[in-house]
């Protein structure tokens, strides 16, 4: 039996969620669709065309996906507490790892905050960087002069 029509159909049905949701999740299924059409056209079993249909969409999930993620999410607008990363804060209590204490303000906001280096204390009214965010506590380091 002749499975072209059905590996049509799904490749066809690939594509237009794609279109629709424009996320890339279904277009590594589309190319594994394309490769068991071309199986199916030239008579391979049924076996070695959803092998190949599962194969190929791995190998393009895999290799691809990372890069396509990076240059089509380009312009992706960072929100919430991500975009904080790479500002400046000022410290409103003092940060001590070891007690587990901190408090600094960026854009109007207090945060719990934390050294990204154990036993280093910053005083209240250091400018810090904000290098990271774990949970809800910001990482921060003391602004170099």
């Amino acid at each position: 039996m002749n499975y072209t029509i059905f590996w049509l159909v799904a490749l066809v049905l690939f594509i237009l969620i794609e279109i629709a949701t424009m996320g890339l999740t279904t277009i590594w299924f589309a190319g594994g669709a394309l490769v068991a059409v071309i199986a199916s056209a030239l008579g391979l079993p049924l076996v070695v065309q959803i092998v190949l249909f599962f194969a190929v969409s791995f190998v393009l999930l895999y290799f691809t996906r990372p890069m396509a993620v990076k240059y089509f999410n380009k312009d992706r607008v960072k929100t919430n507490a991500e975009s904080l990363v790479g500002r400046q804060a000022i410290v409103i209590s003092e940060i001590d790892n070891l007690q587990g204490i901190g408090q600094v303000t960026v854009g109007g906001m207090e945060w719990s905050a934390r050294t990204a280096e154990a036993g280093v204390r910053l005083d209240v009214g250091s400018v810090v960087n904000i290098i990271a965010i774990n949970g809800v506590k910001l990482i921060v380091e003391e602004k170099k002069a």
